[in-house]
C-alpha cells in the first residue's frame, strides 16, 4: 500500500479518532455547557464525514448518488453553523460541500470522492487551502505551552514555570485542519 491509498487510510484513522473524541465530549462528560456540546457534535460530524470521504476507492465502491448525500448533510450543517455563528464550522461545511460538488462533476471512476482528479475551481481551492494552512499553523502554535508569569520569588532561582499542556481538543482541531488541507489538495 502506497501513495494515495496510504494517505487515505491515514486520514480515515485520524478523522475517526478525532470524531470519536468529539462524540465523547458531546456526551456531556467533559463539556458542561450545552453550546460547547453542540460544537463538539459539529466537530464530530465534520471529522466522521471527512473520514468517510477519505476512504480509498479500492476499499469501498462509491455509488454515484453519494456525493449528493454529502451536499445535503454538510449544506444543512453549514447552515446551522452559520446561524449559530460558528464561522470555522461554516467554512468547514462549505469546504465539504465544495468537495462533494467536485465529486459530482467528475466522470465515474475518476477516483473515490473526486480524489485523484482536478475538477475544482482553482481560486476557490486556493482560498480554502490558505484558510486551512493558516488555521492549522495558528491552532498548532496554541499547542506550545506558554510560560506562566510568577510573582517575584515564587519560583526557585527566579525560574519561569510553564502552564499545563493544552487539552487534547487543540491537537484535534490542528489535526482536522491538516486533514482538510490534505483533502483539498486532491480537488
Amino acid at each position: 500500500m502506497h501513495g494515495p491509498a496510504m494517505t487515505g487510510w491515514l486520514l480515515v484513522a485520524l478523522c475517526a479518532a478525532a470524531g470519536a473524541y468529539c462524540l465523547v465530549r458531546s456526551r456531556g462528560g467533559t463539556e458542561r455547557d450545552p453550546r460547547l456540546r453542540g460544537q463538539a457534535r459539529g466537530e464530530a460530524l465534520m471529522a466522521l464525514g471527512m473520514g468517510t470521504m477519505a476512504l480509498p476507492a479500492s476499499a469501498v465502491p462509491v455509488p454515484g448518488w453519494s456525493a449528493w448525500v454529502w451536499v445535503a448533510v454538510f449544506g444543512a450543517a453549514g447552515l446551522w453553523a452559520a446561524l449559530a455563528r460558528h464561522q470555522h464550522h461554516a467554512v468547514g461545511s462549505f469546504a465539504m460541500v465544495y468537495m462533494a460538488l467536485v465529486m459530482t462533476a467528475l466522470p465515474a471512476g475518476a477516483g473515490h470522492g473526486g480524489h485523484g482528479g482536478a475538477g475544482g475551481v482553482p481560486v476557490l481551492t486556493g482560498l480554502l487551502l490558505a484558510y486551512y494552512a493558516v488555521h492549522a499553523v495558528a491552532s498548532g502554535l496554541r499547542l506550545i505551552p506558554a510560560p506562566a508569569v510568577l510573582a517575584a520569588g515564587s519560583a526557585p532561582g527566579g525560574a519561569v514555570a510553564a502552564v499545563p499542556r493544552p487539552e487534547l481538543l487543540s491537537a484535534c482541531r490542528t489535526a482536522m485542519s491538516m486533514g482538510m488541507f490534505t483533502m483539498l489538495l486532491t480537488v
